[in-house]
């Protein structure tokens, strides 16, 4: 299987989107929905990976 190079331009499109998404469901069906907590989790996902490859890359960058 081949890798998938994801920039960290992408990466905080994608944080946005997830947060958009996790507000509006938030304010929708409430903030301890199954859904809204579902959304939370995948954007923590997100946050932690776009942390990793950003301290990744300054390490690089120093």
């Amino acid at each position: 299987m081949g890798k998938i190079a994801i920039s960290l331009s992408n990466l905080e499109d994608e944080i946005v989107t997830l947060k958009n998404r996790m507000i509006d469901i938030g304010l929708s069906k409430g903030l301890t929905h199954p859904d809204t907590v579902k959304c939370s989790q995948e954007l923590d996902v997100v946050l932690n990976y776009f942390q990793q490859m950003n301290s990744h890359q300054s390490t690089y960058v120093q």
